[in-house]
């Protein structure tokens, strides 16, 4: 069979566009078609110009496919949709097959909303290489786990979920060239990839388990609550394939729980550190910490193996709060990890997120008071999304906050971020702390303009600017600016790991005016109010 893998356009574009999270789930996926002795072909709609539409249609009549695969993450879901349509009206008429963590949250709507011809729940890896053959064998289905299809009489057939791959070492690596990384590392800005100190980053994604035994709320695990674990030795074995094959000099590590086991990451430390000294070079990695268990020493220990940043869930600083996410950790550890965390020198990354249902004025005081005492900007403030598949999006669907999931998740999922999902909260109160937030993201975050900006290639500038912590100055090559006039680049000085934004003089104004206006409204409000209280 000829089959050919779609990666879907993950930004609203129609240019090239090398800012996205690279795919690794249609890596593996990649990987395991090739493996089975498939005939597999690539198209990376982020790297062409043109409209989707036209891009399919080109692929489809330049080659006779039998199967079209592709599977998606946030706006890829738009990208999908149109994937599948073109698809359905090219005289080709290939077998459809997506999968992806949307369609394993709410198989039965979004099977139905794009119509494939099958869709495979969960981990993928073993379930396609059945699939694949049963097409091949022209047999019925019904006997592969872990999949959705139409059956003769246009019927709907999910078949039994599939057990996780407990195994992970028996899957093959990531193919990674087919999805066309290569290109990708090339294209990659300063400014652009997140956590990077590097002028010229070559990220590499990697993830060395899968699935999580917690059950936050807010959050859905696509891959299983049952954890997987890799062992060090095939990590290890991918990390030097990694480096030899592609140059990377940057690693993302996307587990859920990556040091659960502080044995485990003691060895891991000392293994990727002797990797390092093999090669020549500079490398660093990012990985995802709980505040459960952090520590100086662990902290030390990390950076000394080339570890740059971390991210935690930090979520709340209300005990109330994190109790109601079922999130297992306490503001005692939420303050010791923070403070540990910049005082080893370490790029933090985490978020504290509102709108959890037992919210109330006072609990969110409370986090935003931790905020501005205490965290420096370097912790991002946003607001809870209700993902399908998680508790919070049950809870919606329950409370009439989402009323058609369709819409919700098509046009409302990923272009509104302010949701009332509250049992107590009016929906002014939620404006009034949603205005509280921006104007907090204006008045504690560090805003400076560069010192110089030089022109190096189409849309790449070299750019000086003086750390608004540290004081140093700093140059900063490979930054992509696409209006001169009006941007802002969100980077971290590469002497002390603080995050600042680096704005152009209009918008460096922009926020003086919000400012200047914010202090006469409240002045306004002040005398207003003392007018009133006289007169009554």
């Amino acid at each position: 069979m000829e089959i050919l893998l779609i990666v879907p356009r993950y930004n609203l574009t129609r240019k090239k566009d090398y800012n996205y999270n690279f795919p690794l789930g249609l890596g593996y996926i990649s990987a395991v078609i090739k493996k089975a002795g498939y005939n597999l072909d690539c198209l990376n709609l982020n790297h062409l110009d043109g409209t989707v539409e036209d891009l399919v249609k080109k692929s489809l009549s330049q080659k006779k496919y039998d199967v079209v695969c592709s599977g998606f993450l946030g706006l890829g879901h738009h990208s999908i949709k149109e994937i599948i349509r073109i698809c359905r009206l090219h005289p080709s008429l290939p077998k459809i097959i997506i999968g992806g963590a949307l369609i394993t949250s709410e198989p039965k709507l979004i099977f139905e909303s794009l119509n494939p011809d099958f869709a495979i729940i969960g981990e993928g890896e073993i379930t396609i290489q059945e699939l694949l053959k049963s097409l091949e064998m022209k047999t019925i289905a019904n006997d592969i786990r872990g999949i959705i299809y139409w059956n003769d009489k246009k019927e709907m057939i999910i078949t039994p979920a599939r057990e996780v791959i407990n195994d992970l070492d028996s899957l093959p690596f990531p193919d990674f060239d087919l999805l066309e990384l290569p290109e990708y590392l090339s294209n990659q800005s300063s400014n652009e990839v997140p956590y990077t100190l590097f002028d010229y980053p070559r990220p590499y994604p990697i993830i060395c388990s899968r699935g999580c035994p917690f059950q936050c709320t807010f959050c859905y695990h696509c891959l299983g609550i049952k954890y997987r674990v890799r062992s060090l030795d095939n990590i290890i074995q991918e990390i030097r394939y990694a480096i030899e094959k592609y140059h990377i000099n940057l690693l993302f590590f996307y587990d859920d729980l990556f040091a659960v086991n502080t044995e485990r990451l003691d060895d891991f430390c000392k293994r990727i550190k002797d990797v390092f000294k093999e090669y020549p070079g500079e490398y660093k990695w990012f990985c995802q910490l709980t505040v459960q268990n952090v520590s100086e020493e662990m902290l030390i220990r990390l950076k000394d193996a080339g570890c740059s940043a971390v991210s935690y869930g930090l979520e709340s600083y209300s005990p109330i709060i994190l109790k109601s996410m079922k999130k297992p950790i306490t503001p005692q550890q939420i303050d010791n990890a923070v403070k540990l965390t910049k005082k080893c020198g370490l790029i933090i990354n985490g978020s504290f997120i509102f709108g959890d249902r037992a919210e109330t004025k006072e609990t969110a005081r409370e986090t935003l008071d931790y905020w501005k005492d205490h965290c420096n900007g370097q912790v991002q403030l946003n607001f809870i999304q209700p993902y399908p598949g998680t508790e919070m999006y049950k809870h919606c669907l329950k409370k009439g906050i989402i009323t058609n999931k369709t819409d919700f998740i098509e046009n409302q999922m990923y272009l509104i971020n302010w949701f009332n999902m509250t049992d107590s909260m009016t929906d002014e109160e939620i404006l009034t702390l949603k205005k509280k937030i921006l104007e907090l993201r204006i008045k504690h975050v560090k805003y400076i303009s560069p010192l110089n900006v030089k022109k190096n290639t189409k849309g790449k500038y070299s750019i000086g600017v003086r750390c608004p912590y540290c004081e140093n100055t700093l140059i900063y090559q490979n930054c992509r600016i696409d209006n001169l006039v009006y941007y802002t680049l969100r980077i971290h000085c590469k002497n002390c790991s603080m995050a600042f934004f680096m704005v152009s003089p209009l918008y460096k104004s922009m926020i003086k005016y919000y400012h200047e206006l914010e202090f006469f409204r409240t002045k306004y409000i002040t005398i207003r109010d003392a007018v009133q209280r006289l007169i009554s």
